[in-house]
């Protein structure tokens, strides 16, 4: 089973040779097994990669992340058929009946706020009483949004009430390098399944390329806030950005059993495309802390 996530930071070359992953700086070189690997993150712009790789990275289902000059994620390697009946899949996907979408966001838009609630009660916070009144409030669809008064209390409450998302500091660069891993990891999932990552449950912008994603990674942004939270005097490093990659190697409980980050996420996608079929096959993911 792949466990591997392996960050390439510095110049060098990328390519495949009996069945490792070869990475050669300068006159250095090593191998890892791709069996063993989950994820590559290319984290510099000046590694360059045998098409032969990308290949094999591919047909392995092994997720590749690429990073820009400013060592922030900005795109990933996404393979046309990662499932034998691909072609059945995106057309239940194009005929995913409207009220059971709502439905599931529904419950994806409660089980988020849930999580939000109990990070703020381990914290202590006054506000834990105020994101449960949003969560019983969520409508089918959430069509009174409050996903996101609750996202206004609930940052506020965590990083103070000049905190304003998409600000340009640490935190929110922290937040935005977690949620980007977080986001491919689903987009691989969403992948494997046979399905689109651009036709989403909720989301739906034209200039979003993984609308789903963004729809099944709700529940988990919350696992990236309560390690920034106790981080947030760090520099934001190299070191900062290794340590949240291996977040995903962390165990948490899903369905009543412990797995792996990256295992819990491959069944609670599985579960959620279920649940378009059926609500009652819906299960959370409840954050421990």
């Amino acid at each position: 089973m792949s466990f591997r996530t392996v960050v390439i930071t510095k110049q060098s070359k990328i390519s495949y040779k009996n069945r490792f992953l070869v990475v050669k700086y300068d006159t250095d070189e090593k191998y890892v097994h791709m069996s063993e690997i989950d994820t590559i993150i290319v984290d510099s712009t000046a590694v360059s990669i045998s098409a032969y790789l990308l290949k094999e990275i591919s047909d392995n289902k092994i997720n590749i992340i690429f990073c820009d000059e400013n060592h922030n994620p900005y795109g990933e390697l996404s393979s046309y058929y990662s499932r034998h009946n691909t072609s059945k899949k995106i057309n239940e996907q194009i005929t995913w009946n409207n009220k059971q979408k709502e439905l599931v966001w529904q419950k994806i838009v409660k089980n988020k706020i849930s999580n939000q609630a109990l990070l703020l009660k381990k914290l202590d916070s006054e506000y834990y009483d105020v994101l449960l009144g949003y969560m019983e409030e969520v409508a089918i669809g959430d069509k009174t949004n409050r996903e996101g008064h609750s996202a206004k209390v609930y940052f506020n409450s965590l990083f103070g009430k000049n905190f304003t998302r998409h600000n340009a500091d640490t935190i929110n660069s922290a937040l935005n390098y977690g949620y980007s891993v977080l986001l491919s990891t689903i987009n691989k999932e969403i992948v494997n399944n046979g399905y689109l990552t651009q036709l989403g449950i909720h989301h739906c912008n034209e200039f979003n390329e993984f609308n789903l994603g963004c729809d099944l990674m709700e529940p988990f942004r919350i696992i990236v806030d309560n390690f920034v939270y106790y981080n947030k005097e760090r520099n934001f490093d190299l070191s900062y950005k290794l340590d949240i990659v291996n977040i995903f190697n962390n165990l948490y409980v899903y369905d009543g059993k412990r797995y792996t980050l990256k295992d819990v996420i491959r069944l609670y996608v599985k579960n959620t495309f279920d649940s378009l079929e059926n609500i009652d096959k819906y299960k959370d993911f409840i954050y421990e802390g």
